[in-house]
């Protein structure tokens, strides 16, 4: 749908022919099918339109007249997965947002119902631009809290070991935070990007506003920086405490190994087809079990001693 800012919904039927639907400010919300519709009257050029249409890549192109901008915005309920993407195309008096389906507008629903309902003051294109960024990142402090509830949580359950497969929720969180990397830094050079303003498409007044949303997006990029490194800290405790464990492992089996070593040189020894002078005594045979738990014993005693278990 696109909208003159007073609410008025244009109707593409209904529209003389030659009359172009921006001779006021007005905002639209279209999809895919919609905004090539409505293209041979919004004047766009093939080029843009194949980039609302078909293009994947997050960017800002400041072009003659008109600045067009590619986002991927992200699930946070589902941050692996594919995420949403809206083109904006912004000349003076049209703001255009092409989303890929219905889903969409739900990220766009919140400022219709402001435009429609007059609340938002000093209601203009570039007005609505930053009340769209700002709706994006609202919230996303506390959003980053709670993940960094999570891995401290995690970390927690390490030392108390309440859990076990630490690795598998590591990765996870990992290409978490790395999806959030990528998107803070996209919003960080889109808010810088707009904030150049080379069409002087934004007033002063609003080119201060989007200094704000630079200054948020990298303080939200600096956040997730620093959970990622949280995490890594997190996965070397992890590393360590595999380390001890296997350590201790080995060191058990050394131990054993050290205990029965002695027994089997002795058994070795007696082992050979020599005639030896204890196989004549009565008391050979109960002479070498005695050794050999006397080695045994001396070897547990002389081990326990030095904290080797």
């Amino acid at each position: 749908m696109i909208y003159y800012l007073d609410g008025t919904v244009l109707d593409l039927d209904h529209l003389k022919e030659g009359e172009e639907p921006d001779k006021f400010p007005c905002i639209g919300v279209l999809n895919r099918e919609e905004a090539a519709k409505w293209n041979s009257r919004l004047g766009i050029s093939d080029r843009i339109l194949d980039e609302c249409l078909n293009g994947l890549a997050s960017k800002f192109e400041s072009h003659e007249g008109f600045d067009y901008i590619s986002l991927v915005i992200p699930d946070k309920e589902d941050l692996l997965s594919e995420g949403n993407r809206i083109s904006i195309y912004f000349r003076q008096r049209l703001l255009l947002f092409v989303c890929d389906d219905i889903q969409d507008y739900s990220l766009l629903h919140g400022i219709i119902t402001k435009i429609e309902m007059k609340e938002i003051k000093n209601l203009s294109l570039e007005m609505i631009l930053y009340e769209f960024f700002d709706h994006l990142t609202a919230g996303d402090s506390l959003y980053l809290e709670s993940l960094e509830q999570q891995i401290a949580e995690l970390e927690e359950a390490l030392i108390t070991s309440v859990k076990r497969d630490y690795i598998k929720e590591i990765i996870l969180l990992r290409k978490k935070l790395l999806v959030l990397k990528r998107y803070y830094e996209q919003l960080f050079d889109l808010a810088e990007a707009m904030e150049e303003n080379g069409n002087e498409l934004l007033s002063h007044r609003m080119v201060r506003y989007f200094h704000i949303l630079t200054t948020r997006a990298g303080r939200l990029s600096d956040s997730i920086s620093n959970l990622r490194d949280y995490v890594s800290q997190v996965r070397e405790a992890y590393q360590a405490e595999v380390d001890i464990s296997q350590n201790m492992i080995m060191r058990l089996f050394t131990v054993i190994t050290a205990i029965f070593l002695p027994l089997t040189l002795i058994v070795g020894w007696y082992g050979m087809n020599f005639s030896m002078p204890e196989y004549k005594s009565v008391y050979g045979y109960p002479a070498v079990i005695a050794l050999c738990a006397a080695v045994s014993l001396f070897s547990v005693i002389y081990f326990k001693k030095h904290r080797w278990f």
